[in-house]
């Protein structure tokens, strides 16, 4: 019902324009974004749930709240504009009102956000020059410019779309992302932009949005750690004339492709985690409960402990079971389970006879799966995570410098 599109972005998407250039803020890396949609679009999003917010982030998510329609999108790498006080919001405002007189569009439309060091006031001058040049380099060519124009310490441009077949004819979902460290579920250093040629309603697409973001970007960890800018938006233009209904099978296949670009995209900032060699997923079978499966895999993706034996392909199971005792789920540990890959690393009654060699080879991969049957009920939660590594510590230690 859906298929991914080879080098998709957020443009891949009728209606969408994007660019990505270097104004200042960063010596010679892009470092800002725009995307431009030439229709209003109604307008999602979930954002961080720390409790010191960024300046941007407040405008932006006012914009939400208000179920204002939205036209474009306006990000920064470099600066984060947190912790900047009132002169950092006049600046939120000012980038702002200055990009929406360039595009000739009302303030309320325009969605804007940062991401960089914190505590540091943007290089205003810098700043609204690049808002004078970007409009004029908007293109249907130019999404993973703006995929890298939000990088900070990420390795990879994070860039997705997927062709929806609906009922009534093909709908588009196309997005960009970024995040490589201060990822932690419910929300972390990471934003992703979306865009849709559906017409959906405001208060569906943001029940929409919601959903898939529970299932996808609050699933990943990199370090535990929440940041001050993060944000999901979805923009729908409706330029299909197709609209999404509730409860209807269009809805059911919208929200499955839209859940599964989400993932996708998830999954890349977990891979692309600071100094990373690995993607790991966690997969946490036969629970008591939803929540007892989420607890433990959060407890996992969480775990020091667990995460740097990861980086040295060290089939320590007895970390693994102790990280979800740690979790508060409420299981029986004689009863567990635990393979790598199809590798059986642990049976019930903590009863193990496996190559070393094999389970090395395993975790020397750069995606394994490690799995938890707890045979106690029905639930499953799949999460995302990397491992630790001596470079995270590099990057971490010198990130201002």
């Amino acid at each position: 019902m859906f298929q991914f599109i080879d080098n998709g972005s957020v443009t891949s998407v009728q209606g969408i324009q994007a660019a990505g250039i270097n104004c200042g803020i960063k010596k010679s890396k892009k470092d800002l974004a725009l995307i431009y949609s030439d229709v209003p679009c109604e307008a999602a999003g979930t954002f961080t749930l720390n409790k010191v917010v960024a300046a941007p982030l407040v405008l932006s998510k006012n914009i939400i709240q208000q179920k204002k329609k939205v036209k474009a999108i306006l990000v920064n790498s470099g600066n984060a504009n947190a912790c900047t006080g009132a002169e950092g919001y006049e600046n939120a405002l000012k980038s702002q009102s200055y990009c929406a007189e360039k595009l000739n569009v009302k303030s309320s439309e325009v969605i804007v956000s940062s991401t960089g060091v914190i505590g540091q006031q943007l290089p205003m001058e810098k700043f609204l020059k690049g808002i004078d040049t970007i409009p004029s380099m908007l293109s249907t060519c130019d999404g993973v410019d703006a995929a890298e124009a939000i990088m900070t310490t990420d390795k990879k441009k994070k860039s997705y779309a997927v062709k929806v077949q609906l009922s009534k004819g093909e709908i588009t979902i196309g997005g960009i992302c970024k995040g490589s460290g201060m990822i932690m579920p419910n929300m972390a250093t990471m934003l992703a932009f979306l865009a849709t040629d559906a017409f959906i309603e405001h208060d569906l697409l943001q029940h929409l949005i919601k959903e898939a973001v529970n299932n996808s970007f609050n699933k990943i960890s990199v370090d535990g750690d929440t940041s001050t800018n993060d944000m999901v938006i979805l923009l729908a233009s409706g330029l299909s004339d197709i609209k999404i209904n509730p409860n209807d099978q269009d809805y059911k296949i919208f929200s499955s492709a839209l859940l599964a670009i989400c993932q996708e995209m998830a999954k890349s900032i977990a891979s692309d985690g600071e100094g990373a060699t690995k993607l790991i997923t966690i997969s946490v079978n036969n629970a008591r409960t939803k929540h007892d499966a989420d607890a433990i895999a959060r407890a996992m993706v969480n775990s020091p402990l667990f995460k740097t034996a990861m980086n040295g392909n060290d089939a320590n199971w007895g970390r693994i079971l102790s990280a979800a005792g740690n979790s508060g789920a409420n299981f029986v540990p004689e009863k567990v389970s635990i393979k790598f890959d199809e590798l059986s690393i642990l049976q019930p009654n903590f009863k193990f006879a496996f190559c070393e060699e094999e389970a090395r080879k395993i975790l020397s991969k750069d995606n394994v799966t490690i799995s938890l049957d707890l045979d106690e009920g029905q639930e499953s939660s799949t999460w995302w995570t990397c491992d630790f590594s001596e470079e995270y510590v590099k990057i971490n230690a010198n990130y201002r410098t």
